[in-house]
């Protein structure tokens, strides 16, 4: 679980430097590319190199609840041979024994490991059909519930996940 808790810092890095228009630092994530509505960083160096695709909700409801930054991302951790490893930023903490689900069209997805403000997939089968659907798919939402009970939906835009991805396959060997 550790990788995922530095996974979810590099995020909250990233999407305030998105949202404040400010350059990344030595320290911080390196903007590797974006593509349309998608992010490609990566972070670290070595073994420790990650990189990921992130992308920030088009809409989120309820629109006046008080969150942290929300996003989705796919990582790849090339010393673990993880790749394409989707996880959700909800932005508050998820109730317990809750999960996430990812709806793609009539496709659904569940995220049933669920930690403080992340949510993760079971199984790189799993993953691997979400990250396909998301390929075929224009848009995908993700509802969750928060540790007081408030259930909350998300919307992003899938446009430029593929080119993202392939960004991703060729920058983090």
């Amino acid at each position: 679980m550790r990788k995922r808790t530095v996974v979810v810092v590099a995020v909250c890095a990233c999407v305030s430097s998105l949202s404040a228009g400010i350059a990344a630092t030595a320290d911080e994530p390196k903007l590797l590319g974006s593509f349309k509505d998608w992010f490609v960083y990566s972070a670290g160096k070595g073994a420790n190199r990650t990189c990921f695709a992130v992308s920030m909700p088009t809409e989120s409801t309820p629109a006046n609840l008080n969150r942290d930054k929300v996003s989705f991302l796919i990582s790849w951790w090339p010393a673990q041979k993880t790749r394409n490893e989707p996880s959700i930023v909800a932005g508050y903490q998820f109730k317990a024994a809750s999960k996430a689900i990812a709806e793609i069209g009539s496709d659904k997805f569940e995220f049933p490991r669920v930690q403080d403000t992340g949510a993760w997939m079971d199984t790189p089968a799993d993953e691997q059909k979400l990250v396909a659907a998301m390929k075929r798919g224009t848009s995908m939402s993700i509802t969750g519930t928060s540790a007081r009970g408030t259930l909350t939906r998300d919307d992003y835009s899938l446009a430029g996940i593929s080119a993202a991805l392939e960004k991703l396959a060729s920058s983090c060997k």
